[in-house]
């Protein structure tokens, strides 16, 4: 009998968002899931999207051409839910099954700017990747690239394909980080209307924002204000 939440051919399947017949996908994908199993495939692509692409919170576009994975192949750089979206992709290109998997979180390393223009620090639908390995589904986070973390005292978050691998409590110097507030689970595709619906209910202002972000630099307002 299969257990109930084993994978099923939909977190093998390619979607419009998680398009992993992309003929880029499919080709980064090769190019980084050079190893000798299956679990260590996963922590090279893993390690391929983590540090491959700029984490860029500023820049967000929930247009369906700026959210599917392969933007992020084109941009060079993504926030939380498209990153996510392309480590699923590049790992059902490989025969990986992987589901996308949302919760909201309060980011204590969010600047003044975004804070003005979400009228918040909770993060709604932070993306993170399921992975199917070794019989579990393993959790794996790669929004954060390591100079990012590097730069600004972050604990960079490592995954080996056995243990789950979510956002520090604390950066380094024991400040609070990331923290959980609700759990919204799994999806084998990404629920975009849902994200959209949430985004405008949540951050009203933040369609008449989002130039002024796109304008300015997520990292050099982070080095100014943890320089402080």
């Amino acid at each position: 009998m299969n257990r109930p939440d084993a994978p099923t051919p939909a977190d093998l399947a390619p979607t419009a968002l998680i398009d992993s017949d992309h003929p880029a996908v499919m080709a980064f994908a090769r190019e980084h899931a050079q190893a000798a199993d299956e679990r260590e495939r996963a922590v090279a692509l893993y390690l391929a999207v983590r540090d491959g692409f700029r984490y860029d919170p500023y820049r967000i576009d929930l247009a369906p051409a700026h959210m599917r994975a392969s933007a992020v192949l084109d941009k060079g750089y993504g926030w939380c839910v498209p990153k996510a979206a392309l480590l699923a992709a590049a790992c059902r290109a490989v025969g990986i099954p992987s589901r996308v998997g949302y919760a909201d979180v309060r980011n204590h390393l969010s600047t003044e700017r975004m804070r003005q223009s979400l009228g918040t620090d909770l993060y709604v639908w932070h993306g993170y990747t399921d992975l199917w390995l070794e019989g579990a589904w393993r959790k794996a986070t790669p929004a954060f690239n390591i100079g990012l973390c590097e730069r600004f005292g972050l604990l960079p978050l490592d995954f080996d394909g056995r243990a789950d691998s979510i956002y520090h409590p604390f950066d380094r110097e024991g400040n609070r980080h990331m923290e959980y507030v609700h759990q919204r689970g799994s999806f084998s595709d990404m629920p975009l209307e849902r994200i959209v619906a949430d985004f405008v209910r949540v951050y009203p202002g933040l369609v008449g924002a989002t130039a002024g972000l796109a304008e300015a630099s997520f990292e050099q307002d982070v080095e100014r204000e943890t320089a402080r």
